[in-house]
């Protein structure tokens, strides 16, 4: 009984193993199916750090890529006062649950659009601020990802990405992000948090 149990668990974790380092080499969103793992507390990168690394003083003009089920969206609506809030996602079903939740709020400030961050249907130096919490790894091109992002921030416009080791498999150092960032013209500007929990700010 206590063989086989632990060859159940072995097994399990070798699964879970084979899981995480398949999903590293292969960058993709977290699907709608698994909403839950996106939902729940995330150590470190909480929403009074994020406030920080943001520094927003209102009225801006904020793009979320990947708001998920909208952990972040409802507080980001209420720092930019009078501002907006786009949330962009290649997945309809994240937006319509982002939605429903900062509607459920009274929140009037958000508007969703259904895209791919390769490609952001925005303006040129159309946002103030651009940010992606656990998001960057999860696309197959980032670097094409930066470079639209570059495009659609204003002079001076910042971007903040948020990264958390424990349970990302796309997690990706700071040196590395800041080396990526660098080469599009978005240069270190701050960060929050320990070097495992992030949340790095880079401006234009």
């Amino acid at each position: 009984m206590a063989r086989n149990l632990r060859r159940i668990l072995s097994a399990g974790v070798l699964a879970l193993a084979g899981a995480y380092w398949w999903w590293r080499r292969h960058p993709s969103p977290c699907p709608y199916g698994l909403r839950l793992w996106v939902q729940v507390p995330r150590p470190f990168l909480t929403h009074d750090r994020l406030e920080e690394a943001l520094s927003l003083s209102g009225g801006e003009r904020v793009l979320e890529i990947g708001p998920g089920t909208g952990f972040y969206t409802p507080h980001l609506a209420r720092w930019v006062g009078d501002g907006a809030v786009e949330i962009l996602d290649i997945q309809q079903e994240m937006l319509d649950h982002a939605m429903r939740k900062v509607e459920r709020l009274g929140i009037k400030n958000v508007s969703p659009k259904l895209a791919d961050a390769v490609s952001l249907p925005y303006p040129n130096k159309s946002m103030d601020v651009v940010i992606m919490v656990t998001v960057f790894g999860e696309i197959p091109d980032g670097d094409a990802a930066l470079k639209e992002i570059h495009r659609v921030l204003k002079p001076n416009g910042r971007l903040v990405i948020g990264s958390i080791a424990v349970g990302d498999p796309h997690f990706e150092s700071l040196s590395k992000l800041g080396r990526r960032t660098e080469r599009v013209g978005l240069h270190p500007d701050k960060t929050v948090g320990p070097p495992f929990a992030y949340f790095a700010a880079f401006q234009k």
